[in-house]
C-alpha cells in the first residue's frame, strides 16, 4: 500500500508497513566485519602511541613496508624514462638529474612529509582531509551551520587544549578563518581540490606502475609489440580491480615480505651497477651538479623538473595512511628501509646509463643483471599491483571522508577486515576507478605520457599540503614565527617552481587528472552547495514551541503503540516536514525520537559519547530530540536494531540523569559520566555548562542506583538521592519501562525525503546545479534507508519540495 498525496506542492509517500515483506530478503545488509573489527584490541588510528615498545614498532614497520611503499619503492621503473624522454644531451646531465632525484626525495618526502607532516596529524590520522578536519576543530570553518557547544567536550574533540589569548597570531588565524565566508570557502575549496587529485591518482598509479613493469617483457620478447604490451596490463589491472572486494585484512603481513624483498633486490642491484659502472656518480651528492645542469640546459632543465616529482609519488598515501601505524614505526622503516635502498636504485641506474647513455628509454630493466631479470620482473609486476592496492585503499577512505563532509553522494561502503574498521571497500568507486584506469593505459599506451598526467597530482597536493600545515602551525601547533616562516619560504616557492614546470607541459598529459578533478570537484561542490542551502531552509522553518503545542493538543491525534525513529539532518529544533505528517496521518507513536546523524571532525567519538538527549516540550507526549555523533572514520552500517538498542538504553540513561538533577545542579557536576561509575575531574564552565545534561551518559541500571542509594559500596554523592522521594523514584522507572515495553512493541523508522527545486528566478547555473545535477546524483545514488540499514518493512517515508 502506497498513499500519496499533493498538499500545497509538499509530497506525501507512505511505505506500507505491514506488507509482510521480509527485511532481511530486500535490504542489503552490511557484512558484519565491522562489529566485529570494533570489538577487536584496538581500531584505526587509536591503537597506536608513539611510548609503544620497540618490539610493537618493529612490528609495525614492518607492515609498513607492505602498505605504504610499494608506490614509493616502483617509482624507478619509469622516473628516467619519463625526465630523459627526448635523449641524453651531455654525460653530466646524468649527475644532475640524480642530484635533483636525491634532494627532491630528501626535501619533500624526508624532511616535509617523515619529519615533520606527519606530527600535523589528527589524533593520529594523517592526509589532506586530517589537517582540514584539525582545522575546524579550533576555528568554525564548516559551511553548515551546525555546529553545538557540547561537541567540545567530546574527549577527542581538542586535544592541544584551548587558544591562548596571548598567542595573538593564532588569534588572528582564528578569527580569519571564522569571519571570512571567502576564506571559509577557500580552506574548503583546497580540501576538494586536493581530495579529486588524490582519487584521480588512484586511476593514474595503476595504470603507469603495472605498465612499467610489464614493458620489461622486450628484454626477453622482443617482438611483443606495444598493443601487446597494453592489453596485458590492462588484463592485469581488470584482475586488480576485481579483488578489491575480498579486502586486505591481512595486508600488512602478506604484502610486507614482498615489498621488503623487493626493496632489497633493487638496492642490490643498485649496487651491483655502481661498482660496475662507474662509482663516480657519488658525486652527484654535491648539489653543484644541479646549477650545471640548469646552466647547460636552461628551459629543458626547468621543463624536467615536473618528471622529478615521480622519485616521491606515493607520499600522500603514505601520510593519509598514518592512522594504521605510528609516527615512529613509519620513520624507522623509512629511513632504514626504503630510503636507501630506492636512493641506491636510482645512483645504479645513473652509473649505468653514464656508460649506456642510449638506453634512457628502459633503463630499469636495461640495468638489470640477466641472472636476475626473470625475479626481477615478477617482483616488479607483485610490487607494482601492490604499491596500486595502496593508492586504491586510499581513493576509498577519501570518499569515505568526502560523506562525512556532505560532499559526496551516498554511496555503499564495505568493511573487508575483522581488524581494522578503517579498511573499506566501495563498489561503485571501485568499478569507476578500473574503467577509467583502463581507458587510460589503452588512450596513451606509454609510461611517459601518464607519467606527465602523474605529475599534476603530485605537485598539487603537495602546494596544498604545505598550505594547510602552515595554518596548522598558526593555529595549532603556535610555535615560534619564524619556525613557521622558514617552513612556508622553503617549500611555497620550491613547489611552485615545480608546478610551473607541470603547467608548461600541460597538454602533453596533465589535463587528464585535472578534467577527472574537475570532473568530481563539479559533483562534490554541488551536492554540498544543496545540502548547506536546504539544511538552512529547513533551520530558518524549524517548527515552533507554539506549533508543536498546537499539532500534540489536537484531539483527533492518535497515539499508536510502539517507538518512532524520525530521522533529520536538523540538530536543533522540529523540521519543517513534522506538520505534514500530523496533518496527513494524524497519529504519531507512543514515544517519538527525532534523531539526527551527524559527523564530527574527529576520527572516532567515543561509543559513551555517542548521543545527547534533549526532550521536547510536553513531557507527557514522551517525544525527544537526539543526536548521534560520529567521527569521520567511524561507520554508519550497524545494524538498524543494534543502534535502536544502543539508542534506547542510553535514551533511558538520560530520563534517569535528568530528573536526578536541576540545571543548577548539572552545573557543578563533572562530565561526562562513563560506564566505569567514575567521574571526570573536569567540569563544565562558561557556555557549555548550560547544555551539560545532554553530555550525560550511562553509568548503571536503575536497580543498581537503588542499591547504592540504601548503602552500596559505590555511593552516589548523597544530595542525588536526598532530594528525591520514593514517589518520584518510582515515577523515573515507571517512564523508563514504559519505553522499553514501547521499544518492544516495535520500532517504525520515519524517513523525511526532501526533494528540492531552485527557485523560478533563479539563476540559470543555480537551477542547473539544483534542478539536474542535484537531482541526478539523488535518484543514481543509495537512498538513505540503506545507508542506515533500515529494514524496509518497518520504514515510513515522508516527501516534501522546497524552493531554494
Amino acid at each position: 500500500m502506497v498513499l500519496t498525496a499533493d498538499i500545497d506542492s509538499h509530497q506525501l509517500e507512505v511505505v506500507d508497513l505491514e506488507s509482510g515483506l521480509d527485511a532481511a530478503a530486500i535490504v542489503d545488509r552490511q557484512d558484519s566485519l565491522f562489529r566485529e573489527a570494533v570489538r577487536g584490541e584496538h581500531h584505526a588510528g587509536a591503537g597506536f602511541s608513539e611510548q609503544d615498545s620497540w618490539g610493537k614498532t618493529l612490528r609495525l614497520a614492518f607492515q609498513c613496508v607492505g602498505i605504504l611503499y610499494g608506490d614509493l619503492g616502483t617509482s624507478p621503473l619509469y622516473v628516467y624514462s619519463t625526465t630523459f624522454d627526448h635523449g641524453i644531451g651531455h654525460p653530466d646531465d646524468i649527475l644532475g638529474v640524480l642530484s635533483l632525484i636525491i634532494y627532491s626525495i630528501i626535501l619533500f618526502t624526508v624532511i616535509k612529509i617523515v619529519f615533520v607532516a606527519l606530527y600535523a596529524n589528527d589524533d593520529g590520522d594523517g592526509g589532506i582531509f586530517a589537517l582540514y578536519s584539525l582545522i575546524s576543530r579550533y576555528a568554525k570553518v564548516s559551511l553548515i551551520p551546525n555546529q553545538q557547544a557540547e561537541d567540545e567536550l567530546v574527549s577527542r574533540y581538542n586535544k592541544h587544549g584551548k587558544l591562548s589569548a596571548t598567542l595573538r597570531r593564532a588569534q588572528w588565524m582564528k578569527n580569519l578563518l571564522e569571519t571570512s565566508k571567502s576564506a571559509k570557502i577557500s580552506l574548503f575549496f583546497l580540501t576538494i581540490l586536493a581530495t579529486a587529485m588524490v582519487i584521480s591518482d588512484a586511476v593514474l598509479t595503476p595504470s603507469i606502475s603495472v605498465l612499467s613493469a610489464v614493458s620489461g617483457l622486450k628484454q626477453k620478447v622482443p617482438g611483443l609489440t606495444t598493443d601487446q604490451i597494453v592489453w596485458i596490463t590492462v588484463v592485469i589491472l581488470v584482475a586488480l580491480f576485481t579483488i578489491q572486494r575480498f579486502g586486505t585484512d591481512k595486508v600488512g603481513y602478506s604484502f610486507a615480505p614482498v615489498i621488503l624483498l623487493w626493496l632489497l633486490l633493487i638496492g642490490a642491484v643498485g649496487i651491483y651497477n655502481l661498482i660496475k659502472y662507474d662509482t663516480g656518480v657519488l658525486r652527484a651528492f654535491n648539489p653543484k651538479y644541479i646549477i650545471d645542469y640548469f646552466r647547460r640546459n636552461k628551459k629543458e632543465g626547468w621543463v624536467s623538473l615536473g618528471d622529478i616529482l615521480l622519485v616521491f609519488t606515493g607520499t600522500e598515501a603514505l601520510f593519509g595512511n598514518l592512522g594504521y601505524f605510528s609516527i615512529r614505526s613509519i620513520q624507522l622503516s623509512f629511513s632504514f628501509g626504503l630510503l636507501p635502498s630506492i636512493l641506491l636504485t636510482y645512483i645504479g641506474q645513473a652509473a649505468y646509463l653514464r656508460k649506456h647513455p642510449e638506453h634512457f628509454a628502459d633503463t630499469f630493466y636495461r640495468s638489470t643483471p640477466s641472472a636476475v631479470f626473470w625475479p626481477t620482473f615478477v617482483m616488479a609486476i607483485a610490487a607494482s599491483i601492490i604499491g596500486s592496492q595502496a593508492m586504491i585503499s586510499c581513493a576509498f577512505a577519501t570518499v569515505s571522508h568526502l560523506q562525512t563532509l556532505s560532499c559526496f553522494p551516498r554511496v555503499r561502503i564495505l568493511h573487508t577486515s575483522k581488524r581494522f574498521q578503517g579498511q573499506l571497500y566501495i563498489p561503485e568507486v571501485n568499478v569507476l576507478l578500473g574503467i577509467a584506469a583502463c581507458l587510460v593505459t589503452v588512450s596513451f599506451k606509454t609510461t611517459t605520457i601518464i607519467g606527465k598526467a602523474h605529475e599534476i597530482c603530485v605537485i598539487l597536493v603537495m602546494i596544498i599540503t604545505t598550505l594547510l600545515m602552515t595554518i596548522v602551525m598558526l593555529l595549532v601547533w603556535k610555535i615560534n614565527i619564524w619556525w613557521i616562516a622558514l617552513f612556508f619560504v622553503i617549500f611555497i616557492p620550491t613547489e611552485s617552481i615545480y608546478l610551473s614546470s607541470v603547467l608548461y607541459k600541460f597538454t602533453h598529459g596533465p589535463y587528464v587528472p585535472v578534467i577527472m578533478s574537475a570532473v568530481l570537484m563539479m559533483v562534490m561542490i554541488s551536492w554540498h552547495y544543496v545540502h548547506a542551502k536546504r539544511y538552512r531552509y529547513e533551520l530558518k522553518h524549524t517548527t515552533s514551541p507554539s506549533k508543536v503545542k498546537e499539532l500534540l493538543e489536537r484531539h483527533y491525534l492518535k497515539r499508536v503503540p510502539g517507538v518512532g525513529l524520525f530521522y533529520t539532518e536538523l540538530v536543533q529544533g522540529i523540521p519543517p516536514i513534522f506538520p505534514h505528517l500530523i496533518e496527513n496521518i494524524p497519529a504519531i507513536h507512543s514515544v517519538l525520537i527525532f534523531v539526527s546523524i551527524k559527523h564530527l571532525h574527529v576520527p572516532h567519538v567515543d561509543t559513551s559519547e555517542r548521543f545527547l538527549f534533549r526532550q521536547v516540550e510536553l513531557k507527557d507526549y514522551k517525544i525527544f530530540r537526539c543526536v548521534a555523533r560520529y567521527g569521520y572514520r567511524d561507520s554508519l552500517h550497524l545494524e538498524a536494531e543494534d543502534f535502536v538498542s544502543a539508542l534506547v538504553e542510553q535514551l533511558q540513561y538520560y530520563i534517569r540523569d535528568v530528573n536526578f538533577y536541576t540545571v543548577d545542579e548539572l552545573q557543578n557536576i563533572s562530565y561526562p559520566i562513563s560506564r566505569d561509575h567514575s567521574l571526570s575531574r573536569e567540569k563544565p564552565s562558561g557556555r557549555h555548562a548550560i547544555h551539560a545534561e545532554e553530555m550525560i551518559t550511562p553509568i548503571q541500571s536503575f536497580s543498581e542506583l537503588t542499591t547504592l542509594s540504601n548503602g552500596g559500596s559505590n555511593r552516589l554523592p548523597q544530595f542525588q538521592v536526598s532530594r528525591m522521594n520514593i514517589n518520584e523514584l518510582s515515577k523515573i522507572e515507571e517512564e523508563q519501562k514504559f519505553i522499553q515495553i514501547e521499544r518492544e512493541k516495535g520500532v517504525v523508522y520515519i524517513i523525511g525525503e526532501s526533494e528540492v527545486v531552485a527557485k523560478p528566478h533563479s539563476s540559470f547555473l543555480k537551477k542547473i546545479v539544483v534542478n539536474h545535477i542535484y537531482s541526478f546524483l539523488r535518484k543514481n545514488f543509495m537512498q538513505g534507508e540503506k545507508m542506515l540499514s533500515i529494514p524496509h518493512g518497518k520504514l515510513l517515508k515522508v516527501g516534501i519540495s522546497y524552493e531554494l
